[in-house]
């Protein structure tokens, strides 16, 4: 099979867990019989560097003749947030690539593995058998793509923000998610702030609609102070979350850093015209960018994702995950997932994808 992938790699250590992501990909093409072409395309700093504009139009044009899109990270360090190249650098960026393909369905998923459990924040028991846990959060709507002013009114500083749902935007996510949940554990709970907000009014609404179209799913609501509470309690009692823009976003980091590391939560972003952005959840991290110290597990896994999802490649997909895991299980770690005295074999950002391709 022949695909056209989009590089995105971005800033920071995009590059570097990009480039070890393709290594993998290539070991795949090989073993299943597979052509996978890369298209590289700036985006964020990096883009404007050359282009002035953090998401230029030779970039979406890249997209729009691929099969899918593998992003990296972007933005730059924080002490340099006020300089033209970073002021903004994800709104532009990669908020306006979701808007320019409508992305409005995110899915992460986080894995706890038994081996490095012991890195979590949670109690040893409440990951005795591991965690696996998939969360959609609507991408396009919601506050983030609201109103938001600033002013001054009657002496006094102000500040508004506004949110926005549409029945349909809610009721597309919504379907997603329960397919998704049938192939897993049929175990789905929506997460909202119902008692308080509109936009959560009409989404309880939708959902429940939605619901009664797939009888086989145990299907549930919860509000969102309560979910965030239960993560941390019981995390084990989750298998399918739906929420909305903003609890997505709080959500998800909180899932992710039950890993122990934002850099094994992989992350895919799908469109109603089949294009599908598969990116790590975690950040660019420029502070530890070309060091070869970066964790690419969560880059590697962005790219199973996209065998499985976009191209159909199931097979090709769990080889990816069964390698990564066999990595682990074989004791090599990056340091941010190495354990303290203990026997990890600690090695760099290219010297762990080397022990996936040969898993692979």
């Amino acid at each position: 099979m022949n695909k056209n992938i989009a590089i995105l790699a971005g800033d920071g250590i995009g590059p570097e867990v990009m480039a070890q992501a393709q290594r993998v990909l290539d070991a795949v093409a090989s073993k299943f019989g597979h052509t996978f072409n890369y298209s590289e395309a700036l985006v964020g700093g990096a883009a404007y560097d050359v282009y002035q504009d953090h998401l230029p139009q030779a970039t979406i044009d890249i997209c729009n003749q691929s099969d899918a899109v593998l992003f990296g990270s972007v933005g730059g360090p924080v002490h340099l947030q006020a300089e033209t190249k970073w002021a903004n650098c994800e709104a532009k960026s990669i908020l306006a690539l979701r808007k320019a393909f409508n992305f409005n369905i995110n899915l992460r998923k986080m894995a706890i593995y038994p081996e490095i459990a012991a890195l979590s924040p949670l109690k040893s028991e409440l990951l005795k058998d591991g965690l696996d846990v998939v969360i959609f959060r609507e991408l396009i709507g919601d506050i983030y793509f609201g109103e938001h002013t600033q002013g001054e009114k009657n002496g006094q500083r102000y500040a508004f923000d506004s949110a926005e749902y549409t029945e349909e935007q809610i009721r597309s996510i919504a379907e997603y998610a329960f397919n998704v949940a049938r192939t897993r554990n049929k175990n789905l709970v929506s997460v909202d702030k119902a008692n308080v907000l509109a936009t959560s009014k009409l989404w309880r609404q939708v959902v429940s609609e939605v619901a009664k179209n797939h009888p086989d799913i145990v299907y549930s609501d919860m509000l969102v102070d309560n979910c965030a509470m239960q993560i941390v309690k019981n995390p084990a009692q989750f298998d399918v979350i739906l929420t909305a823009n903003l609890f997505g976003d709080i959500l998800s980091d909180e899932l992710s850093v039950l890993s122990g590391s934002v850099g094994m939560m992989p992350s895919a972003s799908f469109s109603s015209t089949g294009l599908a952005l598969y990116e790590p959840a975690g950040g660019s991290a420029p502070d530890i960018a070309n060091k070869n110290i970066a964790n690419p597990i969560a880059q590697i896994l962005s790219a199973a994702m996209m065998l499985g999802y976009s191209f159909g490649m199931h097979a090709e997909a769990q080889a990816v995950n069964d390698a990564v895991k066999a990595a682990i299980i074989a004791g090599y770690r990056t340091g941010d997932i190495a354990i303290k005295n203990s026997a990890d074999k600690v090695v760099g950002t290219k010297e762990f994808t080397d022990q996936v391709i040969l898993h692979i």
